[in-house]
């Protein structure tokens, strides 16, 4: 009896899955028939409404009280509305991510999205060594690996596959038409990655979500479990480490900002000393954060 259960309950939500999966894509297609520009629009006025009735928006809340303990209520909602039309568009995006991303090496500052630091990205290409990129939840984080590659730097990038299988591939495929390679985040990616420093090839992840077992640190004043992932890599095969994010600006644009390669807190063994690593990353993250409040992911458990 106890078999049965579990089968069928492995069998609804399969069945759930693949409903949730049909809606949501035929909406994106139904969205893909507008100009960009349109759909971007009206995702975002959807997402202001529908976003606080969802369970996540308390969670979002509670969150940005915790963090900004002197903003006013008012403000506090207008980041949360503004986070949810941050996700909003980034879930479009997906769907026109081959017309948004128009920038041109050629022609920097022709279109919609700029670049800071490109000199940093020509070094690094030029560069025969590994190294390893880190950046957050912050305006459309995919578009980073997707400038790497206009730059002929070729990035293998961790990645979280949604929960829904379907979506999952719908989001894949589009990840591998326009960005370089991909690891999935799962049992073996940690020593995939190695691999792929070893053999002198580049990286690049996210450091911003919550990580069971992982390193104390503080985010926002708050303790958390941070990722020992990027600190212990680093150390092993002592790398350059490069802060990246992408920031919405007005008008439908985006920049893109690299920074230069940072320099890592180490032991009197002269080794990367990991912990403050992982606190160095959590306090570049909260300075991208502090000044883009909206554009983050305040409704995940960073500090649960």
């Amino acid at each position: 009896m106890a078999r049965f259960s579990r089968t069928m309950a492995r069998r609804l939500k399969a069945a759930e899955n693949w409903l949730v999966a049909q809606v949501s894509l035929a909406a994106l297609s139904l969205l893909r028939r507008l100009p960009p520009d349109k759909a971007l629009s009206f995702a975002e006025k959807v997402a202001r409404k529908l976003g606080p009735k969802t369970i996540r928006h308390k969670l979002a809340l509670d969150n940005l009280r915790r963090a900004y303990p002197d903003k006013p209520e008012e403000e506090i909602q207008e980041i949360a509305l503004d986070m949810w039309a941050n996700m909003a568009r980034l879930a479009v995006e997906y769907v026109f991510i081959d017309k948004l991303f128009d920038f041109d090496p050629e022609k920097p500052g022709a279109g919609r999205v700029e670049v800071e630091g490109i000199d940093i990205f020509l070094r690094i290409r030029e560069e025969k060594r590994p190294h390893i990129f880190f950046t957050a939840h912050i305006g459309n984080f995919e578009f980073l690996p997707v400038a790497a590659a206009q730059f002929g730097l070729d990035v293998h990038v961790l990645f979280r596959a949604p929960n829904n299988p379907y979506i999952a591939d719908y989001i894949n495929e589009t990840r591998k038409a326009v960005m370089g390679g991909l690891v999935p985040s799962r049992a073996g990616a940690a020593l995939q990655l190695a691999r792929i420093l070893e053999e002198g090839g580049n990286i690049g992840a996210l450091v911003d979500q919550k990580f069971r077992g992982g390193i104390r640190t503080t985010f926002f004043g708050r303790k958390c479990l941070t990722s020992p992932l990027i600190p212990k890599l680093a150390r092993h095969y002592d790398c350059d480490v490069y802060p990246a994010h992408c920031v919405r600006l007005p008008g439908g644009r985006y920049r893109l900002e690299i920074g230069e390669k940072l320099k890592l807190p180490r032991d009197k063994e002269g080794y990367v000393d990991v912990r403050k690593t992982a606190q160095l990353l959590n306090d570049i993250t909260e300075q991208w954060v502090r000044e883009h409040p909206g554009q983050w992911m305040w409704f995940h458990r960073r500090w649960g």
